[in-house]
């Protein structure tokens, strides 16, 4: 008897989610991440989730329209790292005429079946929502869309996926995959420790994002593997660019646009860019070219113009986009393909995808997973809460309420925070401290807070704890970074030796 029914290679939002949608239908499912989840495409995203005003442009009609309609179902299912987000569309003479961005957002309100996020309508931009910008706009539209944090959406998702029996491995890496007797014969190393062994299971999927191929090229060892187009996507964040809780989307005279986003109270996201990359997509790098461009992009609307003096953090990541042959890496589909093969032991591949569409690809998957094993597969992520998430949409100042009442020494922004990154689970973790919420390591992190990480969501590492479990790294000094590394080595050292 095989191992596992299901092995994943990868621990992005794809492989999460598939990992959780199975294992929900009752299958043994092994996943393996090679670093930490979502340290890869899935935390390099511009944190939202939305149907991709800009695809229409591309008629990609069917990825927008399942996109927006996964906004509300995301939304219901993980209401504390979801929330609603108003953008603000100027418009600018002689770039897209006026009637044709009201047919495109008349489009995107009814193509996804909108319920609870309000409509499109015209705002005044001579008005307060209008004031950051040149005295030029004095005319925009303002439209529905979702902010998510990434990586905690992956990490909820894996959460969820162990919960129900998955066996999650991070810093695991998959050496070699053979079929054998109708089975794969999988050689796994720890990372780590360097202690490599040998699993089977019945199904393979190859979800590791920019490694796909690669993964195709040498475990599998298939040499011909050339299925995927990386596309770099860099980001800056600024220091807090203006007061309102609205974002923006900006259209450039490349025919490109970039949103400028409100981004953890105190700074404003600017993103992103697109352009080809080859080579390891782990040491993908913002470029000089590429914050000359946001910064330019920003500046030609905004009235203080942005400059690179108000940058305090930059992130640059791939994405693997199916090579669908287009000539720009901006008009390549960011929709998904799978390709399924069936003889001997089952391989599902994954290219492509974004992560508003994460839930839908894994559905696509276990789907797959049923016909070749037999299974009898059920519909059932969207309307489950994902873990922490089991309130309603409009609760979450109830949330936070609770929060403030078991821990009256941290401060609001913190206490928000806890609620917004663990909704319901940050009362549960509270509620065992009794009080007592151990070292203070700065900026409303606490001792309990970490333990949590480390015990519940695989966290390792100072990293993996301020930029991907939360994006305190924006705040921490490297005295107070290096005080945390001190706290993480010796709770590891204590459980060692209790061991």
């Amino acid at each position: 008897m095989a191992d596992y029914d299901v092995f994943i290679v990868g621990g992005g939002i794809n492989g999460c989610g598939i990992a959780r949608d199975a294992a929900g239908c009752g299958y043994k499912v092994g996943l393996v991440e090679m670093n930490d989840l979502a340290s890869g495409t899935s935390s390099w995203s511009t944190k939202l989730i939305h149907g991709g005003l800009r695809y229409l442009e591309h008629y990609e009609f069917r990825l927008v329209r399942e996109a927006l309609k996964e906004r509300e179902v995301l939304w219901a299912i993980a209401p504390h790292i979801i929330r609603p987000l108003r953008f603000i569309l100027p418009h600018h003479d002689g770039l897209r005429p006026a009637w044709l961005l009201r047919l495109g957002l008349f489009l995107y309100d009814n193509l996804g079946g909108r319920k609870r996020l309000p409509a499109t309508r015209t705002v005044d931009l001579s008005k307060p929502l209008g004031s950051p910008l040149k005295s030029d706009f004095s005319k925009g539209f303002e439209y529905s869309d979702a902010r998510v944090d990434d990586a905690r959406l992956v990490v909820l998702n894996a959460r969820d996926a162990a919960e129900r029996g998955a066996d999650i491995r991070t810093r695991t890496k998959l050496v070699s995959a053979r079929r054998a007797n109708g089975e794969w014969r999988l050689k796994i190393k720890d990372q780590t420790s360097g202690e490599a062994r040998e699993v089977s299971a019945r199904l393979l999927v190859n979800v590791a994002g920019p490694w796909v191929d690669e993964v195709i090229r040498g475990a599998v060892g298939r040499k011909d593997a050339h299925n995927i187009r990386l596309v770099q996507g860099s980001h800056i964040v600024t220091r807090k660019l203006y007061d309102h809780d609205r974002a923006y989307i900006f259209q450039n005279s490349d025919g490109r646009i970039i949103f400028a986003i409100p981004y953890e109270d105190d700074f404003t996201l600017i993103g992103t860019t697109d352009r080809d990359y080859e080579g390891d997509p782990g040491k993908a790098a913002i470029s000089t070219d590429e914050i000359d461009y946001l910064v330019r992009s920003a500046s030609e609307y905004f009235e203080q113009p942005v400059s690179r003096d108000d940058i305090v953090w930059t992130f640059s990541g791939v994405r693997p986009l199916f090579d669908d042959g287009a000539s720009k890496a901006q008009e390549a589909t960011r929709d998904y393909v799978l390709k399924h093969e069936t003889e001997g032991a089952p391989l599902v591949n994954a290219f492509g995808g974004k992560i508003t569409t994460y839930r839908r690809l894994s559905e696509d998957v276990t789907q797959m997973i049923g016909k070749s094993l037999d299974g009898h597969v059920r519909s059932w992520t969207g309307k489950e809460p994902l873990p922490g998430g089991n309130f309603g949409v409009e609760e979450i100042k109830t949330v936070e309420a609770k929060i403030a009442a078991l821990a009256s020494d941290l401060d609001a922004r913190s206490v928000k925070r806890l609620a917004r990154s663990y909704g319901l689970d940050a009362i549960a973790f509270l509620e065992r401290a009794k009080g007592d919420l151990g070292a203070d390591l700065g900026h409303g992190l606490r001792g309990v807070e970490v333990d949590w990480l480390i015990a519940a969501e695989w966290a390792l590492t100072a990293e993996d704890v301020l930029w991907r479990r939360s994006k305190l790294g924006l705040r921490f000094t490297k005295d107070e970074t290096e005080r945390l590394e001190a706290f993480m080595a010796e709770r590891a050292r204590r459980e060692t030796a209790a061991a």
